[in-house]
């Protein structure tokens, strides 16, 4: 019997990708041994805002984010009716539902991807709310032992790489901007401890930068992560913004992205770590996150 050469040669080429997805870290074998304060994520901004209307950031969920190849995502918090809520700006702008599905869905989909990573960042909107509460969402997920606890305060050499926290299970990282508390709640990190942030909610007049904005001004860049903020928004009256839905393939397009990057290179010597866009479906997003890691 003549042997299916074409047939074999397929099953080894199935063989050798199987083998490499489980040596991959985040879908790359390279990304294994590099530490996480070395790599740049692209993000979903307000990623559970899914649809077309004028307050919406997303055209598709989390979850389909993830499968594309996001793995840090955003959310906007509110209290409303004793409840943390998913909202934009305001409940009664934009509601979501309640912030423990978000939990749901990264724990969730991070249980089918035992060799993934993903970074959720909370914006909490209301200064009521204490930090304590937002721990009944990761215990009733099921989340808590998978969360990364860094013990304290990172410095840029200090963290993991991908293949430690993937070996020793602590795939869900997650960072709040106001209120983190780690002596508190062990597993929510303080933002700006460990990134500085260039200016938010840009718009065409003060997009391409990457100056520094949050947590302060003289916040020095060499102690912390870079994050950019690259979803362009425009003014629809007055000073009211919205997301720049029409812009968005231009925006996350590659030029457009490493136009921002690039300055960050220029001012601070390295790629920012996390890229956040609106609308990641549209564009070269994860064509230019891989191209930021050298992948």
């Amino acid at each position: 019997m003549i042997p299916n050469i074409a047939g074999l040669a397929g099953l080894a080429l199935a063989a050798a990708a199987t083998a490499l997805a489980q040596d991959a870290c985040n879908g790359h074998v390279e990304l294994c041994d590099r530490r996480y304060s070395d790599i740049t994520f692209a993000a979903a901004h307000n990623a559970a805002f899914v649809g077309r209307g004028p307050s919406h950031n997303q055209f598709v969920y989390p979850e389909q984010d993830m499968d594309n190849g996001i793995r840090y995502l955003t959310t906007q918090v509110h209290i409303e009716d004793g409840e943390i809520r998913q909202c934009h700006s305001d409940c009664f702008l934009l509601d979501v539902g309640p912030f423990s599905e978000m939990v749901v869905s990264v724990k969730n989909w991070l249980d089918d991807h035992p060799r993934e990573v993903v970074t959720l960042l909370i914006v909490n909107s209301d200064d009521n709310i204490l930090i304590e509460e937002f721990m009944p969402a990761f215990e009733d997920a099921g989340a808590v032992d998978m969360l990364f606890q860094p013990g304290g305060n990172l410095a840029l050499d200090e963290w993991p790489t991908l293949g430690e926290l993937i070996d020793d299970g602590k795939r869900f990282i997650v960072f709040m901007d106001y209120n983190a508390d780690l002596a508190k709640v062990p597993y929510i990190i303080p933002e700006f401890e460990h990134y500085i942030e260039t200016p938010f909610s840009p718009t065409s007049d003060n997009f391409f930068n990457c100056d520094v904005h949050r947590p302060s001004e003289d916040a020095p860049v060499d102690e912390r992560m870079i994050f950019v903020n690259h979803n362009l928004n425009k003014k629809v009256i007055g000073d009211v913004l919205i997301p720049d839905q029409g812009a968005a393939a231009d925006t996350n397009s590659e030029d457009n992205i490493l136009r921002q990057t690039d300055i960050c290179v220029e001012k601070h010597g390295r790629n920012p770590n996390v890229v956040m866009l609106d609308f990641v479906t549209e564009g070269d997003v994860i064509k230019v996150q891989d191209l930021l890691n050298g992948l």
